[in-house]
């Protein structure tokens, strides 16, 4: 059990998981036409500012620049060249094979397969929003 630690309530289970992962891209259509032919995902909801694919436990939810600085005010959205500061990881049974299925798919991996120090094999990619994706065994 989780208390408020002011009130000393009940919060519940908290944190039980993470539902959404909201992604800002500059250009819509383009990131849309990744997702959809990169991941074999059809969209679960979309309107002129976002897109919203279902990976299974997590949502990702594809949303414009300009609709972003609403949801993120005061925050700064910030522009695509200024580099990289997540790395979204997916599970797959064949890092090599993936991969080889990416490639026919157009997808440009950043590095690897490779396997990394810490026991596991790996390759990245980014999506035309410059959100790095990793595929890991």
């Amino acid at each position: 059990m989780v208390t408020d630690s002011d009130s000393g309530a009940d919060v519940g289970s908290w944190p039980t998981g993470v539902g959404a992962i909201t992604l800002v891209v500059d250009e819509l259509e383009p990131a849309k036409r990744f997702y959809r032919e990169v991941f074999g995902l059809p969209t679960t909801f979309e309107d002129d500012d976002s897109a919203v694919f279902d990976f299974g436990n997590t949502i990702v939810n594809l949303l414009t620049a300009s609709a972003a600085r609403e949801l993120l005010d005061p925050a700064v959205v910030a522009s695509r060249e200024a580099g990289s500061r997540l790395q979204l990881t997916i599970q797959v049974d064949d890092v090599d094979a993936t991969c080889a299925e990416l490639a026919r798919r157009g997808v440009e991996l950043l590095n690897g397969p490779m396997d990394r120090p810490w026991g596991i094999r790996t390759a990245s990619f980014r999506d035309p929003g410059g959100h790095v994706w990793e595929i890991a065994r």
